[in-house]
């Protein structure tokens, strides 16, 4: 199996769901994971914003990747959340992860807080894709970290680095998407960070997407990126433009705040997030209930 075909399609940011009392709850956790396989995603991604890792303890981290991949059962390739603002600490962090887990990659959101320029940003995944010789998933959510990785950073870093393979695209500036695209490496992968964009930009050629919405609604999300990676834009619209108001309601509050008030819903899980965030509004709640495909 190449690099390539093993990060694009749907992937789906798995949330951590929680019992009320906060802990981790593993029997929602494996259900969770076993509708993903049923849906149709093509790979899973544990540990990332979506699921709360800032908030999870080093034994709670490894409590769900072991439950993910007791799931999985090698089903589906595991692409694991390892990033962080201290280049040495998330480099340490790869190498239990791969050493204990062996997952089938990292993907690495950019430095947050510190706000490091292009050139920290470039020696930051240099220091480690030279770390592990397992595939590293770029990850760039400025509106969460406070910095934009930019296109001449991202290309400099997939010529540079055999094993940097892939980028999550969350700025969404669909023109910087475009510029990547453009100067990309072909075996380099494009994945939207952007569910709400995602349509468009598996139009210009993104190979996938990093999903949140995928949490609640696999197969039908499923769907939505095989049209639009197929350009069958026809069948790709009227998925879109159905799953889209959900898909706004999810972010109003703040993610995972929208996908976890959607889970409880759908009776996958409880609603329950971990301070500082909050559960979803009654009102929220209310908006998300009256929505039906």
């Amino acid at each position: 199996m190449t690099t390539k075909s093993v990060f694009t399609g749907t992937g789906v940011a798995l949330i951590t769901p929680f019992l009320e009392d906060k802990s981790v709850d593993e029997v929602g956790l494996r259900t969770l994971v076993l509708n993903m396989l049923n849906g149709g995603v093509d790979f899973l991604v544990p540990l990332g914003t979506t699921g709360e890792s800032v908030t999870l303890s080093e034994a709670e981290s490894d409590q769900v990747i072991r439950i993910v991949l007791e799931t999985n059962a090698s089903k589906r390739p595991v692409l694991m959340g390892c990033g962080g603002n201290d280049t040495f600490k998330v480099l340490k962090m790869q190498e239990k992860y791969e050493k204990a887990y062996k997952p089938d990659g990292f993907l690495s959101v950019t430095p947050y807080y510190n706000k490091p320029s292009q050139e920290g940003l470039y020696r930051h995944y240099k220091t480690l894709a030279n770390g592990t010789d397992l595939p590293i998933v770029l990850y760039n959510v400025p509106g969460r970290t406070g910095v934009n990785m930019l296109p001449d950073t991202v290309i400099r870093l997939a010529q540079e680095c055999s094993n940097i393979v892939a980028i999550k695209e969350a700025s969404g500036n669909i023109e910087q998407g475009a510029e990547i695209l453009r100067r990309k490496p072909e075996s380099f992968v494009v994945l939207s960070g952007d569910d709400t964009l995602v349509l468009p930009q598996l139009s210009i050629g993104y190979e996938g997407c990093i999903s949140v919405a995928a949490n609640g609604y696999p197969k039908e999300f499923s769907d939505l990126v095989r049209f639009g990676m197929n350009q069958n834009m026809e069948e790709g619209r009227k998925l879109y433009l159905k799953l889209l108001p959900w898909m706004q309601l999810l972010f109003k509050e703040g993610n995972p705040v929208g996908i976890k008030a959607s889970l409880s819903i759908l009776g996958v899980c409880g609603p329950y997030v971990r301070l500082p965030l909050v559960e979803a509004t009654e009102v929220l709640k209310k908006e998300i209930y009256g929505f039906s495909l």
